[in-house]
């Protein structure tokens, strides 16, 4: 075999294996998911007691194959699917608010120009940089004044306006050649029909990686929904998996598999984009 070849079949071992690794939670929640309650109990009962021990029997095949976790978490339990549609109807709104908003900023701080435009950009990079738990109190003294505690919008409206999505439509924006807007205006069209015309579609790459990242965000959040929702009506799946975990061991695997079934569907869904906007935003960032 030649030299040159060594390295790159190394290269490519080393990420399936690591993939293969990656893959190993996943693979064994789908699984679990099928097992009945007895065999739940049977491989993971002293993990779920209070016991001090830990040991657990990890099985790849099911003794027998049981839909009766789905049965209960997707039947038997309204609350589930209760917080279930509390997370979509918490999450769809911010992402479809924040890719509404980032991509007009991203707009006109790439291609317009105005007085304090790169002062302003760099404050969107400090709110950006700044860790979640710095901001959390600013933001609940701003619900509390405005009336927004213990109601989903106290969670969707600072994820509408977060910064993130402003800086990564900047970075696709930023490389749209300027001679196709200056022939957009030459034909007499503005800023808005140029927007709609030339930018957005040339960085639909991009908003397919934030509307993937913002979901995996967003669909996972814990501490938002702990601080400013104290109705448990109110919160969404990601608080009551936690909770289901400790009250209701034996269908955790089913939960969990319905509750990462959106995320696994969105990324099928929009994986050509998405990793074609992961890509160039590696190479134009």
């Amino acid at each position: 075999m030649k030299k040159q070849y060594v390295l790159p079949l190394l290269r490519t071992a080393l990420l399936m294996a690591a993939a293969c690794v990656m893959l190993v939670p996943v693979v064994l929640t789908f699984v679990n998911s099928f097992m009945t309650e007895g065999e739940i109990t049977v491989n993971y009962g002293m993990l779920g007691s209070n016991s001090s021990s830990e040991l657990v029997n990890m099985k790849w095949i099911p003794d027998w194959v049981s839909f009766g976790q789905y049965y209960k978490v997707l039947i038997a339990t309204p609350q589930f699917l209760h917080m279930f549609w509390n997370s979509v109807k918490m999450v769809v709104p911010i992402i479809i608010g924040q890719v509404a908003v980032a991509s007009l900023a991203a707009f006109a701080f790439a291609k317009l120009r105005f007085p304090g435009r790169e002062s302003l950009f760099f404050i969107y990079l400090l709110a950006m940089l700044m860790p979640f738990q710095v901001t959390l109190v600013p933001n609940y003294i701003v619900a509390d004044e405005l009336g927004l505690l213990n109601s989903p919008a106290s969670i969707v409206l600072p994820g509408v306006f977060a910064a993130f999505g402003v800086f990564l439509l900047r970075q696709f924006m930023l490389h749209i050649p300027s001679a196709y807007m200056e022939a957009a205006k030459m034909d007499g069209a503005g800023y808005i029909r140029s927007f709609v015309t030339i930018a957005l579609p040339m960085v639909k790459p991009g908003i397919a990686a934030l509307v993937v990242l913002l979901f995996a965000d967003y669909w996972n959040m814990v501490e938002q929904p702990l601080i400013f929702l104290h109705d448990a009506e109110l919160q969404p799946l990601s608080v009551f998996l936690s909770r289901i975990q400790k009250e209701a061991f034996d269908v955790s695997f089913a939960a969990s598999v319905v509750y990462m079934t959106p995320m696994l569907l969105l990324f099928l869904c929009m994986e050509r984009y998405f990793i074609e906007g992961i890509q160039l935003s590696g190479i134009k960032g």
